[in-house]
């Protein structure tokens, strides 16, 4: 199978795009993978050490407060389509994928133009803009939850869950010793996002001291732009701090309680895993999808939430012992997190995109 795949700018997009090369690979070891993804974002540090081949072009996403910057993205984006007919046709693939992401317009478009067969999936509830144009110019349509279908065209859209969840159900367990964590205490996870946040991250830092008489540890995930400004403060002896963490879904599986954002893939390996949480959505991000990604499982009782504007320690600390020292909540979590779970979603996309390339 020849494969062009792209998706840019959030771990987001990112990892649910990695989580299929590597089904495919899985699959057919004998595939050739092209990624096309931005000169200046994640991607274009992410890829490359996977051994994946990588072209990147200048794209821009559209600026809503500047509108005169707006030249420069049309610009840039009709340079992009150029590029990316060049790219593809000298490739020639079976099939073009694309996960979200301005980076994948160009792609998608421009691949649908050349009749090249072209699938997208969409990780959270409320779609992003990029999918909504695309799903004009893409042959099948996967989503992550049930409530977006009826964003897109009926005839073409299935539903398969995030391929990220599967990944997370293989990934290894990390024994909590590799943190300096006891493995006889509970585990409280606080991590946000791929890039971190810097917002919650200041509100942290002066809430850690309220955990100094906890009997269960915390282990605070700062993302690598913080780490150094965050090591030299003083916390708990029960509060680990650690910039990064390669298989997250490894220490994971040893966590009884995750406080984090709602982005989409991190929801999906708390749904594989069934890791009750708090969720504190990201007010910054495009139609306040994260909040519509956590309401998802807050409506059914499968997490706890917090919004920013609520943000106070005591309110936080109150509802992590509320949650931790419940073996009934924690149970009930557990059991309506099953109600999400797709288990096999990367072999799901996977078969789907066969028929795909097989259909006349």
């Amino acid at each position: 199978m020849r494969v062009v795949v792209s998706a840019g700018g959030t771990g987001g997009h990112i990892y649910p795009a990695l989580a299929i090369i590597n089904k495919i690979m899985d699959m057919e070891p004998n595939s050739k993978i092209l990624y096309i993804g931005t000169h200046n974002r994640m991607e274009c540090e992410i890829i490359p050490k996977y051994k994946i081949p990588f072209k990147s072009i200048e794209i821009y996403g559209f600026n809503r407060k500047n509108l005169f910057k707006n030249f420069k993205t049309i610009k840039c984006l009709l340079k992009a389509k150029k590029e990316c007919k060049k790219i593809i046709k000298e490739f020639n693939p079976d099939v073009v994928l694309g996960f979200g992401g301005y980076v994948t317009v160009p792609v998608i478009t421009t691949a649908s133009s050349l009749k090249y067969k072209t699938f997208i999936h969409e990780q959270n509830s409320i779609p992003g803009k990029a999918n909504l144009v695309l799903s004009k110019f893409s042959d099948l349509i996967a989503v992550s939850f049930k409530s977006s279908i009826k964003s897109f065209p009926e005839e073409k859209t299935i539903f398969t869950g995030n391929p990220c969840s599967e990944d997370a159900l293989k990934s290894p367990i990390t024994e909590k010793k590799e943190f300096n964590l006891s493995e006889n205490k509970k585990l409280v996870l606080f991590v946000m996002g791929s890039l971190g946040s810097n917002k919650i991250n200041e509100f942290l830092i002066k809430t850690m001291n309220l955990f100094n008489d906890k009997d269960y540890e915390v282990l605070f995930v700062t993302g690598k732009s913080y780490y150094n400004d965050i090591k030299s403060k003083k916390f708990p002896r029960n509060v680990k701090i650690v910039p990064y963490i390669e298989n997250l879904t490894g220490i994971m599986k040893k966590t009884d309680l995750i406080v984090t954002r709602a982005g989409a893939s991190i929801l999906s390996e708390i749904i594989a895993l069934q890791i009750p949480s708090i969720l504190i959505p990201s007010p910054y991000v495009p139609n306040n999808h994260q909040l519509k990604n956590a309401m998802d499982l807050v409506n059914s009782n499968a997490a706890s939430i917090i919004e920013e504007r609520d943000l106070q320690g005591d309110i936080l600390i109150k509802k992590i012992d509320e949650i931790i020292y419940d073996h009934s909540k924690i149970e009930n979590f557990k059991s309506n997190l099953k109600k999400f779970t797709v288990r096999d979603s990367a072999t799901n996309i996977y078969e789907n995109i066969k028929k795909l390339i097989d259909r006349k």
